[in-house]
């Protein structure tokens, strides 16, 4: 161990600061009856907890959904009056790839050739012992603990011991079992032996070995509000675009606005990194496919270009791949791995086809900023697109149908539940990228079934996917543990 690393002892927990968001603003949206529930759980909630907190721990403050997910989750629950704090765990190089080769095998595939032996359950050990005794000296008896996804879940026994009621919370999984799945969940199961209970966006993620009376299914949700969803005029779409290096020919002043997560105003002043084979921007009349994702192999970045580049009636449009910059997410140690393969097909694919193919990272220093900036990406796109080869839930699928967008997408994972007849377009197999190219096609060339799709997609996000369908699923899960 060099000078320039902590030892393990020294990983510890930071809190992270959430704004508080008004639950008010949703009734709007959703109508007096559903908001009357939601209030009428927050008052309740508030009641039982009194006196006590709710932790949330994750693994990251930025860059993917379940960091997204807890600034909603906990600004609006501040709003009901319920003490919820949210807590990032630290950890070292050799943690993360240990828990990203785990993610990929809960999945269902192997990921990297590495093992989930003795060794990486020593160090996975060691790791989560030390950032549970920083959590523990914020705790009292009582408290909940909501541990996110297997990066946390070796906090278990320790909390659990401490007097919290620790709940285990699995954002990913894979539809049945396989060698991978298997040893992925044998190393995760001693300690969630510990948890009271278990919450997955599918049921059926949940291994068999965990008690069904302790499970519960709250599928993820979007915040209408937040920098990523809030709606933006046209003009502001282009002239963030215009700002971050997208289009060319569009006004790049004044910057695009937003308002942040905290109600404040913001501003898009960074760029992004821009890779395209005439080293200049797009024209705004384009015709545009994005994909927004993390650059994960389960994404399938590489499929998406081969499947675009190869459809001959597409000559006329172009394919952004839209990820975050690969430096700005801690927790995933594969991410610049797989730019850098993204990279390579993409100056592999041939000159005409390399020509209508975008690589785009946006900067993750302001988190608030990168969602504004996907807000508009999504916005100025003609089509969605969401080829993952696995996927947990996939909640980048119900942003872009929040924006009245036709989506193509896997029928694998939480995709599936977001996408019902007449609101997108689901690929019975990923890896068919003939069938890719051809759905495609299809909507590019009819553009009324482009605005039908979104339409109905609109609708169906706001009845299934709103945030008060969530908030109240989890209002009735802290209730039963207060009791």
């Amino acid at each position: 161990m060099t000078k320039a690393e902590p030892a393990v002892e020294e990983h510890s927990v930071r809190e992270i600061e959430v704004a508080v968001r008004a639950l008010s603003r949703l009734e709007p949206l959703i109508g007096s009856e559903r908001y009357g529930e939601l209030r009428q759980a927050a008052a309740q909630t508030s009641r039982v907890f009194e006196g006590k907190t709710v932790w949330n721990v994750s693994s990251t403050a930025a860059g993917g959904g379940v960091a997204e997910m807890l600034q909603v989750l906990v600004g609006y629950t501040l709003d009901a009056g319920i003490d919820i704090r949210w807590l990032v765990m630290s950890a070292d190089p050799e943690f993360f790839s240990i828990t990203k080769r785990i993610h990929n095998r809960l999945h269902g595939v192997a990921g990297d050739t590495g093992a989930l032996g003795p060794n990486e359950a020593a160090h996975y050990a060691a790791i989560t012992a030390a950032n549970a005794k920083s959590v523990m000296s914020r705790l009292r008896r009582g408290d909940v603990v909501l541990l996110h996804d297997p990066q946390t879940a070796g906090m278990a026994p320790a909390l659990a011991e401490a007097g919290a009621r620790v709940v285990w919370r699995c954002h990913i999984g894979r539809a049945g079992s396989n060698q991978w799945t298997e040893e992925a969940w044998s190393f995760l199961r001693t300690n969630l032996a510990h948890c009271e209970a278990y919450i997955f966006s599918l049921p059926e993620y949940v291994p068999p070995w965990i008690e069904g009376s302790k499970v519960r299914v709250i599928p993820p949700s979007i915040d209408p509000f937040s920098p990523k969803n809030q709606d933006m005029t046209p003009s502001n779409v282009i002239l963030t675009l215009g700002r971050i290096g997208l289009l060319q020919g569009v006004p790049t002043d004044p910057p695009g606005t937003f308002i942040r997560g905290d109600g404040t105003a913001g501003q898009v002043e960074r760029q992004a990194a821009v890779v395209s084979a005439n080293g200049a921007p797009l024209g705004s009349d384009i015709p545009l496919a994005v994909q927004v994702s993390r650059w994960d192999r389960l994404k399938d970045m590489a499929g998406v270009m081969e499947g675009f580049a190869a459809a001959p009636a597409l000559v006329d449009a172009h394919l952004a791949l839209v990820g975050p910059a690969v430096i700005g997410v801690t927790d995933d140690p594969e991410g610049a791995e797989v730019y850098e393969e993204c990279l390579a097909a993409w100056e592999d694919l041939p000159a005409d086809a390399r020509r209508r193919v975008t690589l785009i990272t946006l900067p993750m220093a302001d988190v608030d900023e990168n969602a504004a900036m996907v807000n508009a990406i999504q916005r100025h796109a003609t089509v969605i697109v969401q080829k993952s080869l696995a996927e947990g839930f996939g909640l980048t699928v119900a942003e872009g149908m929040w924006k009245a967008k036709a989506v193509v997408a896997s029928n694998v994972g939480g995709i599936t539940e977001q996408i019902v007849p007449g609101t997108g377009i689901l690929l019975r197999d990923p890896a068919d990228l003939t069938a890719f190219g051809n759905a495609l096609t299809e909507l590019f060339a009819h553009p009324r079934k482009l605005v039908q799709l979104g339409s109905r997609a609109r609708e169906h996000v706001l009845e299934s996917f709103v945030g008060d369908r969530h908030l109240l699923l989890f209002a009735q899960l802290m209730a039963e543990l207060s009791g």
